[in-house]
């Protein structure tokens, strides 16, 4: 690695070292897919083989690889603003062990929670065993949760849109399974999701309501992102985590738990300034 390059690297933050890792990932494995015969199995995380004691190391790579580009790009997006903020909280090498931590938490609750209860109306709440999960969406949720302890009143935005289309997409791919245009919606609701970034940064009030944005305290969002998910989950299935998540924002929570208790002066200053 040349000075100049490693002087760039050493100068961004841990967020932005992570996502680098995320996308670099992400393009290696579309290279080797072409290659290797079913790649996805060796890095996504599946319950019943870690039940099994196989593939044990996709407890980590899971949370380094994603389904698609609009699946990363939305990842990356949300890791960008909270892991930022987290990162500039807690410090960098706090930062990297709780992001990995977080998301061996959440793959850990995936694989449990599925191989144990994920059988008759279980699979609806809890999902497969045999499903297979990739995205670092159960350590982002781990960031969450660490932020609804540490800055619970601090207000934030959740993107809706996104979230309402995907569930649109699986409802009309559940009730018609063999839909001739199951790949022109598929593209629709990835161009959607790219619209709804860039209309967030709009200065038009009316460009950004396109991404339908809701305005929350840090300690309403992760309610919001997981309950009616999971509702909605025991009617159409969805291609989301739920339970990945839910062992993320544990994680976060216990650690913002013990932030809080460890450091009260510096808790209670850090919400003085962020309310």
């Amino acid at each position: 690695m040349s000075s100049l390059t490693r002087s760039i690297f050493t100068g961004i933050n841990m967020t932005m070292k992570i996502i680098f890792v995320n996308i670099i990932i992400f393009v290696l494995a579309l290279f080797l897919s072409a290659f290797i015969p079913n790649f996805i199995n060796y890095v996504a995380l599946q319950p019943s083989l870690i039940l099994e004691t196989k593939n044990l190391w996709t407890l980590i790579t899971n949370m380094f690889m994603h389904a698609g580009v609009a699946h990363l790009f939305f990842n990356m997006f949300s890791l960008y603003f909270i892991g930022s903020f987290v990162e500039s909280i807690i410090g960098r090498k706090r930062f990297l062990a709780f992001y990995i931590i977080s998301g061996i938490v959440a793959g850990i609750f995936f694989v449990l929670l599925a191989g144990f209860f994920g059988t008759g109306i279980g699979e609806k709440i809890f999902g497969s065993p045999d499903i297979q999960g990739v995205g670092a969406s159960g350590a982002i949720f781990g960031l969450l949760g660490l932020l609804a302890v540490l800055t619970p009143k601090s207000r934030v935005y959740l993107i809706v849109g996104p979230l309402v289309a995907i569930i649109i997409q699986a409802v009309l791919e559940g009730v018609f399974p063999n839909m001739a245009f199951a790949s022109v919606l598929g593209f629709i609701v990835n161009i959607y999701f790219i619209i709804s970034i860039i209309a967030i940064f709009s200065f038009s009030k009316k460009t950004r309501r396109i991404a339908i944005p809701l305005e929350l305290e840090f300690w309403v969002l992760p309610i919001i992102a997981i309950v009616p998910l999971v509702i909605i989950g025991l009617f159409v299935p969805l291609p989301i985590g739920n339970t990945a998540h839910f062992g993320g924002l544990i994680a976060g929570l216990v650690y913002g738990y013990y932030l809080r208790r460890k450091y009260p002066k510096k808790i209670a200053f850090l919400n003085r300034i962020f309310r």
